[in-house]
């Protein structure tokens, strides 16, 4: 029997914005539509938190009926209660790794050394790496096995500086993520404002706010297809 196609989908575990207590955690819009898109076309998927178990959420819209069907199906129900940790993770055992968003993740997504390890084996072993809005914090540090930065030389996007300031969190998140993957020679682009923007360089997907998340989560599969 053949073994089902997987996803790794990687939340934040950070749950305060900064020092004024207000709360973080996994982007929940940036989490469905992906998820769903993915379920459509055949994946199992399955999800990974820094610390493991049950990781902070944020973005419920109790408008959005996907949303409250995701939260009712009882698979994600106890794979979002008990998530992998880092080092439970398998890398081999999946086709793509999904960086979900969320402010939080500029705490812990980066210099994470085993989700580093996790996304470089599945990246050289011709899998897709894809990333939404802070989630991209996670391919700050991540090196190829021949020391090169994964984004050096890549086209991405990823939350802007313009957008951080103007929500007043410039100085409250611990670095900029624009400027820092522009340091590591990526080749950054943004849309205005609030629109829509994915980019897909070779098999990273970036995408820059949560409007780009249908999109995102259609690349991403499109290019597990090939």
């Amino acid at each position: 029997m053949t073994a089902p196609k997987r996803m790794l989908y990687v939340l934040t575990s950070h749950d305060v914005l900064g020092d004024d207590g207000r709360p973080t955690g996994f982007h929940l819009g940036e989490t469905v539509q992906p998820w769903l898109i993915a379920r459509a076309a055949g994946y199992e998927v399955d999800f990974a938190s820094v610390r493991g178990g049950k990781p902070p959420m944020i973005g419920h819209d109790l408008d959005r009926a996907e949303q409250t069907a995701f939260l009712a199906d009882a698979d994600v129900r106890d794979k979002l209660d008990h998530t992998l940790t880092p080092q439970e993770v398998d890398a081999s055992r999946y086709a793509g790794v999904f960086f979900v968003g969320g402010h939080g993740t500029m705490w812990d997504f980066r210099g994470n050394a085993r989700l580093e390890s996790t996304a470089r084996s599945i990246y050289e072993a011709g899998g897709v790496i894809a990333a939404i809005c802070h989630g991209q914090a996670a391919l700050v540090d991540l090196t190829l096995s021949d020391g090169s930065y994964l984004v050096a030389g890549k086209a991405l996007t990823a939350f802007s500086n313009e957008g951080e300031a103007a929500r007043g969190l410039t100085d409250v998140v611990p670095f900029s993520l624009q400027s820092m993957l522009e340091a590591r020679g990526a080749v950054y682009s943004c849309a205005p404002g609030r629109t829509a923007h994915v980019v897909v360089s070779e098999r990273l997907v970036t995408g820059q706010n949560p409007a780009s998340v249908p999109e995102l989560g259609r690349r991403m599969v499109e290019l597990l297809g090939r």
